[in-house]
């Protein structure tokens, strides 16, 4: 069986997946077989594998890292928001339903362990070492006893836990201590220490608070990474506007021609797979930025409309905005627009939606002669073709079917004038298409922009992850951190109190103790909870790795 590692943090966006991207990267170059899992994610970003699964795209990330194929077992449970509270369930690659955030943690999420641990069980039978992400913090109390991503995936492996804080942020001490303080003595067992991100500054002006923690919590810091701009590496969240990957850190490069490229994408609702502009913004001179106002697209040369997980919501927000209207400007200036899978979808005439929004049928934009109509299967592929006389390469993530009824073929969905659609994600990435079509923007512009002629995605991504790597292997105690790996958590790490509080009365809603502020009681419920999940927690009896439609429903209370 081989080593492993779980990578927590004190909170969302502390770093846990650029750090556990920057693992894989070492320990890949030291010649280690690793592979990265997170068991649940939550987030809009999504990939295709090869195999036709639909996983998060950081795991993908990560796995490019480790230089591995990314699979459904990288990322057994992704949880894609939709609104209403509600969110679509991805099991091992494969949508199953809709689900209320109350109905998942009421009790489904924690049967999903047995699947979650087979998962890794599979990876662990297959390589060196398997270092797992877990999702926002181990010390959220209120949703500990149904737990498989952090201290409940941790227990079942019996993995040491690193905890990343963002120093950037503030507080970092004070949240390395009290998420310590916070678990159970059986789950404080496993965190080993603790990793700082995005430091800046001298590191001798950090180092006596980090004694003092030792002194407090008996564990020790493994590393102290700088803050690093510019690595642009995939963000998880597409419900986030601030981006911080390569569009917002990333330095500008000069054009190439004598004019820069202006893109503008419209941030609407539910955004999904925003990191398509990733190839954009690493073009010199092409300057990407998100908008929400009519007025800002006044002096962009390309305006693109992204992904969504909520078409319907994503079309009325265009027009409550006025950027419906500023769309149908530009289409009737010849000015250019490009619509991204919902995006294509909201060019379109018309959208009959009785899956994703059940709101019927609805008038699109007009800017594209598409009617679309959305089926309960879900279309996931990872296509292969040429525009504008290059090859593409992409992937497709969507209900919607589109019937394309006019316009110049343009991969799976057509072009009128300067305004084009397709359904294809990571279409830009593709290096030769990607110049073709910025070249093509740009006479439609006006613009003297010329496409450099050397720039390639992919060595670009190569480069980040190498950075990634190289800030573990600068920044860490990389022999430490290998121990880790191998050896598991210290024995005999103190116990840091209070411990966890009472589970009594931690069920939502009714049931709750008289007072909540009684003195928490150290001892942990009984981890049997932990071991692998009853199939008739579910319902009646399945695989381990099964789970139809009908164990996943909205959860009609919480609608």
């Amino acid at each position: 069986m081989s080593g492993g590692l779980l990578v927590a943090g004190t909170t969302s966006d502390a770093g846990k997946s650029v750090v556990t991207a920057g693992i894989c990267r070492w320990l890949v170059r030291r010649g280690v077989k690793v592979a990265p899992f997170k068991a649940q994610n939550m987030s809009l970003n999504s990939f295709v594998t090869r195999q036709g699964a639909e996983i998060g795209r950081a795991q993908a990330m990560q796995a490019q890292a480790a230089r591995v194929e990314p699979t459904a077992l990288m990322n057994p449970v992704l949880l894609k928001p939709g609104g209403d509270r509600s969110s679509q369930v991805v099991l091992m690659g494969k949508p199953v339903g809709e689900m209320s955030a109350r109905g998942y943690h009421g009790g489904r999420q924690e049967a999903l362990l047995g699947t979650v641990t087979d998962c890794l069980e599979q990876l662990r039978a297959t390589y060196d070492a398997v270092i797992c992400e877990g999702a926002g913090s181990p010390a959220e109390i209120n949703l500990r006893r149904t737990d498989i991503v952090n201290m409940g995936i941790a227990r079942a492996a019996q993995f040491p836990v690193l905890v990343v804080g963002d120093i950037d942020r503030g507080g970092v001490f004070a949240s390395f201590f009290g998420t310590t303080a916070l678990l159970s003595p059986e789950d404080q067992g496993l965190v080993a220490g603790y990793l700082v991100n995005k430091f800046r500054g001298d590191v001798s002006l950090l180092e006596p608070g980090l004694d003092m923690l030792y002194e407090l919590t008996g564990r020790r810091t493994y590393g102290v990474l700088p803050f690093a701009h510019g690595l642009g590496i995939d963000e998880e969240d597409g419900l986030r506007v601030s981006l911080r990957g390569a569009v917002r850190e990333s330095f500008v490069a000069p054009p190439h021609g004598e004019d820069v490229l202006r893109v503008a994408v419209c941030a609407v609702p539910l955004m999904s797979n925003f990191t398509d502009v990733d190839a954009l913004a690493a073009e010199p001179g092409v300057v990407v930025r998100f908008v929400d106002r009519a007025e800002e697209l006044a002096d962009a040369d390309l305006v693109i409309v992204p992904g969504t997980r909520g078409t319907v919501k994503a079309l009325a927000w265009l027009r409550e905005r006025g950027l419906a209207d500023a769309l149908a400007r530009r289409a009737a200036e010849g000015r250019p627009v490009l619509g991204i899978c919902g995006g294509f979808q909201v060019l379109g005439e018309r959208i009959e939606d009785e899956v994703e929004s059940r709101a019927g049928v609805v008038d699109g934009l007009g800017l594209l002669p598409v009617r679309v109509r959305f089926d309960r299967a879900k279309t996931l592929a990872r296509p292969v073709g040429s525009a504008l006389g290059e090859p593409v390469e992409g992937y497709e993530i969507h209900h919607g079917v589109a019937d394309v009824r006019g316009g110049e073929p343009f991969l799976d969905g057509c072009r009128v004038g300067a305004v084009w659609g397709t359904h294809w994600h990571g279409s830009l990435e593709s290096d030769a298409f990607r110049r073709r079509f910025l070249a093509e923007v740009a006479r439609a512009a006006g613009r003297r922009f010329v496409p450099a002629p050397d720039t390639s995605f992919g060595v670009l991504r190569e480069e980040q992850l190498d950075r990634l790597g190289d800030l573990v292997e600068e920044h860490a105690d990389t022999d430490a951190l290998w121990r880790l790996i191998e050896g598991g958590a210290p024995a005999g790490l103190p116990f840091v109190p209070p411990g966890a509080p009472s589970a009594r009365g931690s069920q939502s809603g009714a049931g709750a103790p008289e007072s909540r502020r009684a003195a928490p009681e150290p001892a942990p419920r009984s981890p049997e909870g932990l071991g692998r999940a009853h199939p008739e927690a579910l319902g009646e009896a399945r695989e381990p790795n099964g789970l139809d439609c009908a164990d996943v429903r909205v959860d009609q209370e919480a609608k």
